[in-house]
């Protein structure tokens, strides 16, 4: 089973777009494929056609009341599963405050999972909050592997140096923790400067960097309105090939 963070510090990066058509696009490929939301506002768990509001169990319960995975999963409309999240998990950080292992929470709840699956799941893809806070350090403690989309602007450039010393700084709490690929999301090759910021991604990162460019698009912007990822809204929009491609290289980095 591979866990995979999906991540950025930086907000509107596409980091949740990312998460729910990659998880979408690997079940596609018939991989077993659970997405979890770390994010208080819950986009991850609108975008698979869930209710956010309406949900028995989030991983609130998950966090605070050492509810299962397994018991919070639940299938979505999407086709695959999924553990929610909505307001509950906001201020988080103040209610675990003082305790000692409050960063270790979902990686305990992580090894319970793997220890109950008779069918492992393939992946599980974690959506986190733009920011460094206690559920973002949750998903970095629980997994070895972090894909970083990122928007070929200026800003993404301005903050690439803090991301790369937040991993660094959290290899304390877990020596495992890596890149295992940069995304280049919102891409627009008819700009100059998204051309520029892609080569100097490229040579910063190397290998890292994902061949795939996901592109702005119309119809990957409409599809979570409808609660859809875009391989079910729009399936063979450049929005979803693109998405498509990206999960064909995850699996090969699986190999």
């Amino acid at each position: 089973m591979e866990i995979i963070a999906i991540a950025n510090q930086k907000g509107g990066v596409g980091k949740t777009t990312t998460a729910v058509n990659l998880t979408a696009s690997l079940a596609a490929k018939r991989k077993h494929v659970l997405l979890i939301d770390l994010d208080p506002q819950g986009n991850a768990t609108s975008g698979t056609g869930l209710d956010k509001n309406e949900l028995a169990l989030t991983m609130a319960d998950v966090l605070l009341d050492g509810v299962s995975l397994s018991a919070a999963t639940v299938r979505s409309p999407a086709g695959f599963d999924v553990i929610g999240a909505n307001r509950e998990l906001a201020g988080m950080d103040v209610t675990l405050m003082g305790q000692t292992d409050s960063h270790e929470l979902l990686k305990k709840a992580m090894t319970d999972l793997i220890a109950e699956q008779k069918k492992p799941y393939d992946y599980v893809i974690m959506d986190c909050a733009p920011s460094l806070n206690l559920l973002t350090i949750n998903a970095l403690v629980a997994t070895n592997d972090v894909i970083i989309p990122m928007q070929c602007e200026y800003y993404a450039l301005e903050g690439l140096a803090d991301l790369s010393q937040t991993i660094e700084r959290l290899t304390e709490l877990n020596p495992k923790l890596h890149i295992r690929g940069v995304v280049r999301t919102l891409f627009d090759a008819r700009n100059t400067l998204a051309r520029d910021v892609s080569a100097e991604l490229e040579a910063y990162f190397g290998d890292t960097m994902y061949k795939t460019h996901i592109p702005r698009n119309v119809r990957l912007a409409e599809a979570p309105a409808h609660g859809l990822p875009i391989i079910a809204y729009e399936r063979w929009s450049k929005g979803s090939r693109a998405y498509q491609k990206l999960a064909a290289e995850v699996i090969k980095q699986s190999r």
